[in-house]
Formats: C-alpha cells, structure tokens, sequence
C-alpha cells in the first residue's frame, strides 16, 4: 500500500464535492439578496465555496495531509469531507451526505480507471485544483493558499519513480474495488453497466510514450530488424496524445478531472445502490450505539455540541422523491437478474451478547488514557476544530 495516496484522494474528493456543490447551490440560486427563506443567493454560493476552500488549503491542514500515511476508511474519510463541508454556512442532512460521498467516489472512480499512466493521476489531481482555483479567484487570499498547496503536491510528486505511481494506483483500485453504486449520468453516456460496473472502452489514443499495438518485429543477433507481422489488437488505438503540463499553470491535455456538472442537467447527480444485497430496514439500536462511540472517538459529536456563533443555512442536495421511485423500480425489475441475498446482521442472542461485549470493551478503553498514536483521521479532525 503506498503512503502518498491520501493527500490526491482527498483533492479529488473534494474537488468532486466542490464541482457538485457549486452545481447544486447555481441551480437553487433564485434571488440575489436570499430574502426567502432556503434560497440561496450567488453571494452565499460564493462565500461556500471560500469557506471550504479555504479550510481545506490550509497549511496546517495540507502539512498534516501531506504526511507519509496510510489511507483512510471509507468511514473515515467521509467524516473528514463532512466536516469539511460543514466549515462553511451550509449544513447538509446526513442523506444528502451519503448521497454526496458516493457522486464524489465513483466520479473519481472512474477516473483512474480511465488514466491512461499511472503517474496521470497528477494531471487529473490538477484539473481539480485548476477549478478550484477558478471557484475562489475573487478572493486572493484563498487563491494563494490553493497556489501554495499546489506547489507542494509538485514538490512531493515530482520525484516518485514510476513504480511508485503504480503501487499509488493499486492502493486506488483497492480503496475503490467495493463501490458500485449507479449514478445517472454515466448510465446516460453508457460508460456504466445496470449492476454499477464501469464499461470501459478498447478504442482511442494510447498513454504518452506507448506505441500502437498491431505490430511485431523480429530482429537478428545483431539488432537489425528482419521481419515484421501484425496481429488483431481487439481495439481501434491510434497515436499517443501529447504530454500534459505538470507546472502550476499550463494545459493538462486530458480532460479527466474536470466540471462534468452542469446547472442545466441537475439529474446528472442522482445516484442508485446496485442491486445485490436486500436490506433490513429494521432500526438496529446496538448498531447505532456503536456508530455514536466512533463518532466520539473521531471527536464529530464534540465539535458538534460547540456553541456556534452564526446560524447556518441546512440544505438538501437531493430535493425530488423521482431517484428514489426510479431506483426502487429498477431494483425491483433486476433482483432477479442479478439475485438477492437477504442477509440477518443478528441471527441469535448470543451473537447480540457478543456484539454487545465488544461495544462495552471499546468504552472501557475510551475512558483509559489517550493512545498517543490515536486513530487514523483524529489528528485531521481535531485540526478542523481549531479551524
């Protein structure tokens, strides 16, 4: 696994969460001066996007990331983006969030896998950040701390090897191997199969510095070129594109990374689980206690109970019951497709009781003395605190 994952996962995260919110909060912009109540202004928009951004470089923060470390949880790191987003005016239903987090993993998801080399995933980490700057440019402030940031990506970047970038990119294809979830507009583009498995492509241009395949050369003892033979690839390929810019300013060549939201297209957010795995939807009050003693130990409940000193404006990103309708319909039409598996998470007593020991043994330890090691994403979430 490498150590220098976390500090791009986190960019493309939040420039996905960026791209989406900034979407969301144009296509609800109806007033200028926000006098109605849950409209939001383009000066509120504007001072979101700040606020986040600027939580997000800071230098403390960026230092803290930076860091060689391992990669977080899905569980952890959307705590972390929560917070994030919660840094500004806007407060965000938990549903919105979960909604939010998943738009934000398979948009990245797909990225990687359409890098065309691994150390690519420079470039689409910059597009994030080349929009991001274009997000705060009114604010020079901002912006330098987003420049700053910027050149210490380069700085730690630019010397890894390119076996380093491809253990980078494994340590991504694990983080991500376990995410299907169907989201609209890849299923719209057909880049994206009923079950939420990406249909990738056998066609365009091959990764800079790669020939063509189709071509076999035969040479003699002494290098000289004897014979050559071609053979079916599977693919339309053609030339290589030219090398994107790896500097803080220049063309990236790819695209991949950048604003695929648009105002005008707000069904493009709308997600779906795949269909595999039938829920219970029976409330599981054991589980819930020890979703609140992980919420404790990461320090969010805290920080949650601070007096805050504005009001802020709660927003639901995810406004029409349609996804919802849509994505029962569809589930119910391909269970039998793709099969259901109703799994009981408590099928006895005993394993209720064993359940309930190792909950009690985790607020044993919680009232020990502090692990000087802590867990993975406390030192970033107290950090966000003192933000």
């Amino acid at each position: 696994m490498s150590v220098r994952t976390l500090p791009l996962v986190f960019i493309n995260l939040g420039g996905e969460m960026l791209y989406i919110l900034d979407q969301r909060l144009r296509a609800q912009n109806t007033s200028e001066d926000n006098s109605e109540k849950g409209v939001w202004s383009e000066n509120d928009r504007k001072r979101v996007m700040n606020d986040i951004v600027g939580t997000m470089y800071s230098k403390a923060f960026m230092d803290e990331l930076l860091k060689p470390q391992q990669l977080y949880s899905h569980r952890t790191m959307k705590t972390v983006l929560t917070r994030l987003a919660h840094t500004s005016i806007m407060r965000l239903n938990p549903a919105s969030m979960d909604r939010l987090y998943e738009l934000m993993v398979m948009a990245f998801k797909y990225q990687v896998f359409l890098c065309p080399r691994p150390k690519d995933l420079l470039l689409i980490s910059y597009n994030h950040i080349d929009t991001i700057r274009e997000f705060v440019k009114d604010t020079p402030m901002v912006v330098n701390q987003v420049d700053e940031t910027h050149r210490k990506i380069i700085e730690v970047y630019s010397s890894l090897s390119d076996g380093e970038f491809q253990l980078l990119r494994q340590t991504l294809l694990i983080f991500f191997q376990d995410m299907h979830v169907r989201v609209s507009l890849f299923l719209k583009n057909q880049v994206q199969n009923p079950n939420g498995r990406f249909a990738l492509s056998t066609s365009g241009p091959v990764p800079h510095g790669i020939d063509v395949p189709g071509l076999i050369k035969t040479f003699d003892s002494k290098g000289r070129e004897v014979r050559r033979s071609e053979f079916p690839t599977g693919g339309s390929y053609s030339s290589p594109i030219r090398e994107g810019c790896f500097e803080l300013h220049g063309d990236r060549v790819i695209r991949l990374g950048m604003n695929m939201y648009t105002v005008n297209h707000p069904e493009e957010t709308h997600t779906s689980k795949a269909p595999s795995v039938k829920r219970d939807d029976t409330p599981n009050l054991l589980a819930k206690e020890e979703l609140n003693l992980l919420a404790r130990l990461m320090g969010s409940m805290k920080a949650e109970n601070k007096p805050k000193a504005e009001t802020g404006f709660r927003i639901n990103l995810f406004t029409t019951d349609q996804e919802e309708e849509e994505a029962g319909a569809s589930c119910g039409a391909e269970e039998s497709l793709f099969g259901v598996i109703n799994i009981q998470a408590m099928q006895d007593e005993q394993a209720a009781t064993e359940l309930a020991r190792i909950a009690g043994e985790f607020k044993e330890q919680q009232e020990q003395p502090e692990n000087p090691s802590g867990n993975k994403g406390d030192d970033l979430l107290a950090m966000m605190d003192d933000l």
